[in-house]
């Protein structure tokens, strides 16, 4: 590429590199790289990195290997970042269910009624807080236990 200092020549070539067969343009643009002046290499590596172009230089081996760590190193820490605050929200979900179960017992207890073991393992069970503190409103009124739950009311069944 005697002309090859021009950008304009790099990108002609370039062009028509991609013109020919896959297993040809790899073999022609090594040999046009490895015959290259530094400042005509860094023309090809600039107009390499902007397209689509296999990977076979040590330039191209190079840059891909390391975007491609990069990105599934993102990826990973973004994974791991959304894994954790769905976790943290699961586990504060859970914890406010438990602490409102354990709420409905201690109001129960409070007022002196007897919590069968059967009643007591429905109420701890539950994690639906809408639920739980229905139960807790009830909890404070109900003249047995077993009016806590409704049972006329089709969603507490």
């Amino acid at each position: 590429m005697v002309h090859g200092r021009e950008r304009k020549v790099v990108e002609a070539f370039a062009a028509a590199l991609a013109e020919l067969p896959d297993d040809h343009a790899p073999k022609y643009y090594e040999h046009a790289y490895s015959m290259s002046a530094p400042e005509v290499r860094r023309l090809l590596e600039e107009i390499m990195t902007s397209t689509t172009w296999p990977v076979y230089s040590p330039f191209a081996r190079e840059h891909y290997g390391r975007g491609l760590e990069e990105g599934k190193l993102e990826g990973k820490a973004e994974g791991k970042a959304e894994g954790k605050a769905e976790g943290k929200a699961e586990g504060k979900a859970e914890g406010r269910a438990e602490e409102a179960a354990r709420l409905v017992l201690l109001v129960l207890a409070a007022r002196g009624l007897q919590v069968p073991d059967d009643v007591r393992a429905r109420i701890a069970a539950c994690a639906d807080l809408a639920r739980l503190e229905s139960w807790a409103t009830r909890a404070v009124t109900v003249p047995t236990v077993h009016d806590l739950f409704g049972e006329t009311d089709e969603a507490d069944r």
